[in-house]
């Protein structure tokens, strides 16, 4: 028997292919993680790096425990990825004045400086794939998406 006698029918890979949501919203959110890259590239963004400063962007600083859930990912994720914007200057992490044992994440005002920069090009390529995808569209695909989270 060789490796190409053990594949899946042809018709079943089509199948997942064009009907799989998981594999879609993969798909999409790459497609969509490239063009927000491209976006903010000239700030020295990514598109997670942004996200992360926007829900930075209040009064109080959330721990690190709270952030995490919000951004959809882990703690140790998320404080390898604080730590290219504190070395930039944009964020700080600073001790939780009830719980000594956890840290908080502050955006700076270098942050939120920049974080204003950014917003003009992220609401332009927002503009351009709201069009793309007509009327009402975006917003359904917000509402669908929300459903599932």
């Amino acid at each position: 028997m060789t490796p190409l006698d053990a594949t899946l029918p042809v018709a079943t890979v089509h199948h997942i292919r064009d009907t799989c949501l998981c594999l879609a919203t993969q798909r999409a959110a790459r497609a969509l993680a490239r063009r927000f890259d491209a976006a903010l590239r000239p700030f020295g963004l990514t598109n997670g790096q942004f996200s992360l400063l926007v829900a930075l962007n209040r009064p109080e600083p959330p721990p690190i425990g709270r952030l995490a859930p919000f951004l959809a990912m882990d703690p140790s994720t998320l404080t390898a990825a604080v730590k290219p914007l504190a070395r930039r200057g944009l964020l700080r992490l600073v001790p939780d004045v009830e719980d000594r044992r956890s840290r908080r994440v502050q955006i700076t005002r270098e942050g939120v400086a920049l974080l204003g920069q950014a917003i003009g090009a992220w609401r332009a390529t927002h503009a351009e794939l709201d069009a793309g995808l007509g009327e009402g569209a975006a917003d359904a695909l917000r509402q669908g998406l929300a459903r599932l989270a």
